[in-house]
């Protein structure tokens, strides 16, 4: 298991996620559609030349899917019992088919859950850079998170 314990996830700890991802004409197109989002903006190379942003952007949702993707590995994987919430999601730059993205993540707060004794809950912010360093998302979110399993006694 790879994820980190409640105990592990001090607040101010920020990590730097080593995986990163190129967004493609694919992804984009595939899960416009599979979410029936028919946004010209997404789909349309004509009608996006026409708006402010002169080409397609990638659809939001999937940015975000991302951005909260990447990290799991390093932060929560078996170690999360859910998505409490997401408190704030920002996308101050578009992101654009070919754009390679590159997340880090900050705990914010953790507290000790008041009804479940094993576990806690703790508040992430993840943040979306493109190659250039741009900003691109911008999200915070509480997750359930479990605490370190109490030792074994071997006898």
């Amino acid at each position: 298991m790879s994820g980190l314990y409640f105990e592990e996830l001090d607040p101010g700890l920020v990590i730097k996620h080593a995986v990163t991802r190129t967004v493609t004409e694919t992804d984009n197109l595939l899960f416009t559609t599979l979410t029936l989002n028919v946004q010209p903006l997404h789909l349309d190379a004509e009608f996006a030349k026409h708006s402010m942003y002169g080409e397609r952007i990638v659809n939001s949702v999937f940015t975000l899917g991302v951005v909260v993707g990447i990290p799991v590995q390093e932060t929560t994987l078996g170690t999360t019992l859910g998505n409490l919430g997401f408190e704030e999601i920002a996308f101050p730059a578009p992101v654009l088919i070919g754009d390679t993205l590159r997340i880090e993540t900050e705990i914010l707060s953790r507290r000790e859950s008041k009804s479940r004794p094993d576990t806690g809950i703790v508040r992430f912010e993840h943040r979306g850079f493109n190659q250039n360093d741009k900003l691109i998302c911008r999200v915070q979110r509480s997750g359930l998170m479990l605490k370190k399993p109490a030792e074994v006694a071997v006898s």
